[in-house]
């Protein structure tokens, strides 16, 4: 079943998370709840800083986009992991898999780059507080957005143009539970060093570039908070921020850790394990990190619930 004569397969197996019934059913279960506070969590978010106006600040449009991405590239993984889960149908066709693969290296790339534009926003806001209205403009804002955007479609456009040059002649058997780049790799009966080596540039100059950003923005809002007086000042400057660091510290730890290296340190456990936390676990958890720890949300929430009673006894 996993070996192939042809030079370009008509479809892949994706092996999934485990072969044990019960295991697959409990794994269902889990990944459609945490699917569905995905979509309700990261959907109301959206809503709350649509619908209030006091949450029409840079802060929150970035904070818009990153519900948005993680709402895309949840959707690109789960529907499918869940199908496999619950039918043990486990055949994906070329065209799918690639395009599974191409979005997922988008809105994750795009999300590289979001992430740091939040920490741009937090050090203007932090570092610069009187000029924060004028230099984090509407033009701005749309401007970094629209260059996150096209980083992350031109990361993956020249990574899917480079996968698409190989040859799969041996097995179509994909060890994940999705079609990922390093799996995909593992395939390929021909040379994959160019491959490799466009892929690691990519990657790194997306993580240096960005982590440069965030980092030279923390170091100076730390900076700026050690010479706050009071101590209520420096605990508010330092809130403000806490939220973000955790999400870029979940996020970048998990990826960096699966695509940062050689395919063939590849190991089956460990890099599912991470996989399954960036791609399933932290769409959900980001809007809880952003919401449950800041006042703002939960008083938006408060104001849209509010006027939507009052609306009601209007009527």
């Amino acid at each position: 079943m996993g070996s192939r004569n042809n030079t370009n397969v008509p479809d892949f197996i994706l092996m999934g998370l485990t072969d044990s019934e019960e295991i697959r059913w409990l794994l269902f279960l889990l990944f459609l709840l945490i699917y569905l506070i995905t979509m309700l969590g990261n959907a109301g978010m959206i809503l709350i800083i649509r619908l209030d106006l006091q949450l029409h600040i840079p802060m929150y449009f970035f904070l818009s986009y990153l519900s948005f991405l993680d709402i895309s590239y949840s959707t690109v993984i789960t529907p499918k992991t869940l199908e496999i889960l619950l039918t043990s149908h486990k055949y994906i066709s070329f065209t799918c898999c690639f395009t599974q693969m191409s979005f997922f290296v988008f809105f994750c790339g795009t999300e590289f780059f979001l992430l740091s534009s939040m920490a741009y926003d937090r050090y203007v806001a932090i570092c610069s507080p009187l000029q924060y209205p004028i230099v984090m403009s509407r033009r701005l804002c749309c401007t970094l957005i629209t260059g996150c955007y096209l980083m992350g479609f031109f990361e993956s456009l020249i990574i899917v143009l480079y996968m698409n040059n190989l040859h799969f002649c041996k097995s179509n058997v994909i060890y994940h539970f999705f079609c990922d780049v390093i799996p995909i790799l593992a395939l390929s009966c021909t040379d994959t060093h160019d491959t490799e080596i466009v892929i690691f540039i990519l990657g790194s100059v997306s993580v240096s570039v960005s982590l440069i950003t965030i980092s030279v923005s923390y170091g100076s809002i730390l900076s700026t908070i050690l010479k706050i007086n009071s101590i209520s000042g420096k605990h508010k400057a330092f809130s403000t921020c806490a939220s973000h660091l955790l999400g870029v510290t979940i996020f970048y730890g998990t990826t960096v850790f699966t695509y940062l290296k050689p395919k063939q340190s590849y190991s089956l456990g460990k890099d599912q394990v991470a996989s399954v936390f960036y791609t399933i676990v932290i769409p959900m958890l980001n809007p809880l990190i952003y919401s449950l720890r800041n006042k703002e949300v939960k008083n938006a929430l408060i104001r849209v619930m509010q006027m939507r009673e009052g609306s009601r006894q209007l009527k």
